[in-house]
């Protein structure tokens, strides 16, 4: 009788056991799952952004913050260690109440969740924009296409700071 053996597969594609071991994604090991805050008013470019983030990490958790008063306050309970910091941040510049500039200042000068990569993610094309979240911070700037597939290429440069960031780690 011959027995059959299970395979697991840990997102290692067949490499020699020898290899395996260093080509584990570090959240196959802690299985933390991706955690991305989405500051965004629009209702529709929230459901784009779930559908692009969603279409490359399945397991994803989306947070929405609907204006910045609501992001200004997530950072609040972040400093107080009533919420973990995310793993990535989506940032709407033209947010009701708080503008998004704000919200970034405020964050890069948080005590426990500066240094989170924030991407803006709007439909502003404006040279000063650009500028001034750079100088506040801002990791990346995603200019909001009317593509859908361009819209999707969100979830490329998300991974993409993910990558760099464990580089770094």
């Amino acid at each position: 009788m011959h027995k059959r053996h299970a395979r697991i597969n840990l997102g290692v594609q067949f490499l020699p056991r020898r290899l395996a071991f260093f080509e584990l994604d570090p959240r196959v090991i802690d299985s933390k799952p991706l955690c991305v805050l989405v500051a965004e008013d629009n209702p529709a470019d929230v459901f784009l952004i779930r559908e692009a983030l969603t279409g490359r990490f399945p397991d994803v958790e989306i947070v929405v913050q609907e204006d910045g008063e609501q992001m200004m306050h997530w950072i609040d309970e972040a400093e107080r260690g009533a919420t973990p910091c995310p793993d990535v941040i989506l940032l709407d510049l033209n947010l009701p109440r708080i503008s998004g500039e704000e919200a970034l200042w405020k964050l890069r000068r948080s005590g426990i969740c500066s240094d989170v990569p924030a991407v803006i993610v709007t439909s502003s094309d404006s040279p000063r924009d650009r500028k001034a979240t750079a100088s506040l911070g801002a990791n990346h700037y995603f200019r909001k296409p009317t593509d859908l597939d361009e819209f999707m290429k969100l979830a490329d440069l998300v991974g993409d700071i993910l990558s760099s960031k464990q580089e770094i780690l």
